[in-house]
């Protein structure tokens, strides 16, 4: 199994029946894939889409219909589109049960950085820092590592999305929380010792008594 495929999977035992669930840009959009069987989850694209299913088979893509990055997506039965203000009405307003990030970096105190590098040009910040501010849990979904360099930090050295910490993050190493306010290991991948995760994790992360292998 891939990195992205592992941490998409992973991310889908966190959704439950009922949930108005943002994805996204990159390894969250997978996510949809992967909804267990009998949930009924409502995905939302903040250009204005409740209702986005999984990416569609090559050839039935419709040019009208994009999540928020421009990428094809299919829409359910029963679907309903807006403007972007409602859309960002529902975000601001609380009404997201669950968003899943891409991020850069999170720190030791769950702060993520997501929308920018210093240097590099970036077309907007998108949704990020309403969906991290507004969202009931934020979710991050990225790898544990980019370049050889750990993404979950002691402290973020890129610009922060938000000033609040998000919920969990899900890596292809490792599911981290922040009980208390400090990154703890709850799970590690199939396969994977808590030694191999600690090796290329820069955080100082909380081991628990009992670490268990993530359940796919």
């Amino acid at each position: 199994m891939d990195a992205q495929t592992l941490i998409a999977r992973r991310v889908a035992q966190e959704l439950r029946s009922g949930n108005l669930v943002n994805l996204g840009i990159g390894i969250p959009t997978l996510v949809a894939n992967y909804v267990p069987q009998g949930l009924a989850v409502f995905f939302q694209s903040e250009n204005g889409l409740i209702g986005t299913g999984p990416i569609p088979e090559q050839g039935m893509a419709h040019p009208l219909l994009t999540d928020a990055g421009g990428r094809p997506i299919s829409a359910l039965p029963g679907a309903a589109t807006f403007d972007s203000a409602m859309s960002f009405g529902l975000i601001r307003g609380g009404h997201v049960d669950i968003t899943v990030l891409g991020g850069l970096q999170v720190d030791a105190g769950g702060h993520l950085a997501n929308w920018m590098i210093p240097g590099k040009m970036v077309p907007g910040m998108g949704g990020a820092m309403d969906l991290v501010t507004g969202a009931k849990r934020v979710i991050v979904a990225m790898q544990h590592a980019a370049k050889g360099k750990s993404k979950i930090v002691a402290e973020c050295n890129l610009p922060l999305t938000s000033a609040r910490p998000v919920d969990l993050v899900v890596t292809d190493m490792a599911v981290i929380a922040f009980p208390g306010g400090k990154a703890t290991l709850m799970e590690t991948a199939p396969g994977l010792k808590v030694a191999e995760v600690l090796a290329v994790t820069e955080a100082e992360l909380a081991i628990p008594d009992k670490v268990p292998e993530m359940k796919l």
